[in-house]
């Protein structure tokens, strides 16, 4: 059961509807709080786009982990033109859901970028995948495979 995002309208980067239960079942989720305007995040998000295709597109079978960015743009149409320009191929919450809001107290977002781990049921991993992903690169998503409870054969 995809929890956290069960009911919700998620957008894919072409501005289609996606059915969370579909793209979220059975994989660990990166929550990706990020905004255009902040220098941080643009300095992370080809990070986040490097690990992502590496983890997801360019294996063989894909790794079980998708992003739902969670824009802290100042409008929709910011929101649009850096999900576009910097973000990977990944999933997003529209600007104009304020789910986002809960989404930010549930996980006690404060700033941004933000990039936290969680199971399908929306239980936290970690709160520190930004610092994960700098620090290890691609070996810390076995432990987040591990604590997830997701059993698939990866090497990182």
């Amino acid at each position: 059961m995809v929890e956290v995002f069960s009911g919700r309208t998620i957008l894919n980067k072409e501005g289609e509807t996606v059915d969370p239960e579909e793209a979220l079942r059975n994989k660990v989720v990166g929550i990706y709080f990020s905004a255009g305007w902040c220098p941080p995040c643009r300095d992370f998000t080809p990070i986040l786009c490097d690990f992502y295709t590496e983890l997801v597109e360019e294996r063989e079978p894909a790794a079980q982990f998708e992003i739902v960015f969670i824009s802290s743009d100042k409008s929709a149409d910011d929101m649009v033109e850096y999900y576009h320009d910097m973000h990977g191929d990944w999933l997003a919450l529209p600007w104009t859901d304020d789910y986002k809001n809960e989404l930010k107290q549930r996980y006690k977002i404060t700033a941004v970028p933000k990039l936290v781990i969680v199971k399908e049921n929306g239980d936290v991993i970690t709160e520190k995948g930004r610092k994960q992903i700098r620090d290890k690169g691609l070996s810390c998503f076995s432990s987040w495979l591990e604590a997830a409870e997701i059993f698939q054969n990866f090497k990182g």
